[in-house]
């Protein structure tokens, strides 16, 4: 199976995050590494506009063959288009057509190959369009509000109040682990009537894009490699 990893070089939370060294490893080589340890993906795709990435990516293991095209860099730029550019590319150049495949962020150091194994898994499993990781909310999805200009709520759940552990539990996407049927991917979706969420424990489901969240990684790294 076919693994994209898209690694945009602007980030303004936190400049080169994609390559910033993580317990003296640059961030995208955790991904990497995880996806060529897993028994189900056989090519890994960097898609990043960034030649420093792309050096960096190639000398872990990845293939990156070409530079993203500028209308797929800016701030506006839509992930699926990413997708179906590099789906579009790969199968143009191959006798061999991408009917499925899996994206994962370089964001997401802590998610493992046995991760995307099961996820994997569960895509075969379950004939499914797409796969998704997901995680439990802390708290209930009513407890969120909306606020106007000046801090009023608005849009408030007409919901009578209960106890957290009465509600039911809701869930997040986390951005570790994305698995797609390349032919929803062509109809612009996600989702479809045959999407399953695969969850993620919330201690691997950090997605990196701040300082904040980059030094919390490394504590959680460094307590992993004690333990």
């Amino acid at each position: 199976m076919l693994a994209i990893i898209p690694a945009r070089g602007g980030s303004k939370g936190l400049p080169e995050k994609n390559i910033k060294p993580l317990l003296g490893k640059p961030l995208i080589a955790y991904t990497i590494e995880a996806a060529k340890k897993s028994k189900y993906i056989t090519k890994i795709f960097v898609s990043t506009d960034c030649e420093k990435i792309a050096e960096t990516a190639i000398k872990h293991g990845a293939e990156c063959p070409h530079l993203r095209p500028e209308h797929l860099a800016s701030d506006t730029a839509l992930s699926i288009d990413t997708y179906k550019y590099v789906i579009n590319k790969l199968n143009t150049e191959s006798e061999k057509k991408v009917d499925e495949f899996v994206v994962l962020q370089p964001t997401s150091p802590l998610r493992n190959s046995t991760d995307i194994d099961n996820a994997v898994s569960m895509f075969f499993e379950k004939q499914a369009d797409s796969v998704i990781s997901y995680t439990p909310e802390s708290h209930p999805i009513s407890w969120h509000k909306h606020l106007d200009e000046e801090n009023r709520f608005v849009d408030i759940f007409q919901e009578e109040l209960k106890n957290r552990q009465d509600y039911k539990v809701s869930y997040y996407p986390n951005g570790a682990i994305y698995i797609f049927k390349s032919s929803i991917i062509e109809q612009n979706k996600y989702y479809t009537e045959n999407s399953f969420a695969y969850i993620l424990d919330k201690n691997k489901s950090i997605d990196i894009d701040t300082i904040d969240d980059f030094e919390y990684a490394e504590f959680l790294l460094k307590r992993m490699k004690s333990n």
